[in-house]
């Protein structure tokens, strides 16, 4: 905690994913990010947690279809949504993930819970999506979940298995996330994914595994 005569100057970054081609939808991802931006500084400018701002932050981008986070993340072989996300509070030195769930509207919300009030630091599938009905979290249907984009570029990709697995990533977008320092010193950071285009069912990626 700071002096309250020498506060911090709150400060928040977010990303969106990236493409390593000029076809990805570059505009309305930076709509996305200045929007996502917009949800956590309204939080920070009134005083509230890094942690808080982080997570208002990310639900933002996760119900954003542009980004491969919550609606519109990319499909699996399947052609289901699973999803990934951890949170990481530096004032409590706790962290929370869960990852492969598919009727979690924003998997951050959840990741949060974890770190709140579960003894453990990571769920993941139905055990994560048990672990929400029993907290008060309303689950989605998948198909939800699921964009008319999403399920084209999924097309694409079966269609032509012989990808490689670099060729499929530069197809997916990426991960989101963001970093909040707040007017107390405390720092927080968080990310949420959809993961690789046409992953087998139950991959579960870098994203929630803290450290």
């Amino acid at each position: 905690m700071s002096d309250p005569s020498h506060p911090f100057k709150p400060s928040l970054i977010v990303h969106g994913g990236a493409w390593s081609s000029p076809e990805g939808p570059v505009e309305e991802s930076r709509a996305g990010c200045l929007h996502a931006l917009e949800a956590g500084w309204a939080v920070l400018s009134r005083g509230g947690a890094a942690i808080d701002a982080v997570a208002a932050a990310i639900v933002a981008m996760e119900n954003d279809p542009i980004f491969n986070a919550g609606t519109g993340a990319n499909l699996n072989w399947d052609g289901r949504v699973e999803l990934d996300a951890m949170v990481m509070d530096g004032g409590t030195l706790k962290s929370g993930a869960v990852a492969a769930v598919g009727r979690i509207r924003n998997p951050i919300r959840l990741a949060r819970r974890v770190l709140e009030s579960s003894p453990h630091m990571l769920l993941a599938a139905a055990g994560a999506e048990q672990f929400a009905c029993e907290h008060g979290m309303e689950l989605c249907d998948p198909a939800e979940l699921v964009t008319e984009r999403g399920r084209v570029e999924w097309r694409r990709r079966r269609e032509n298995a012989q990808a490689t697995q670099h060729q499929t990533q530069e197809k997916a977008g990426g991960t989101v996330g963001a970093v909040a320092h707040d007017c107390n010193g405390n720092i927080a950071a968080g990310t949420s994914t959809g993961g690789t285009l046409g992953k087998h069912a139950g991959r579960v990626g870098d994203t929630p595994l803290i450290g």
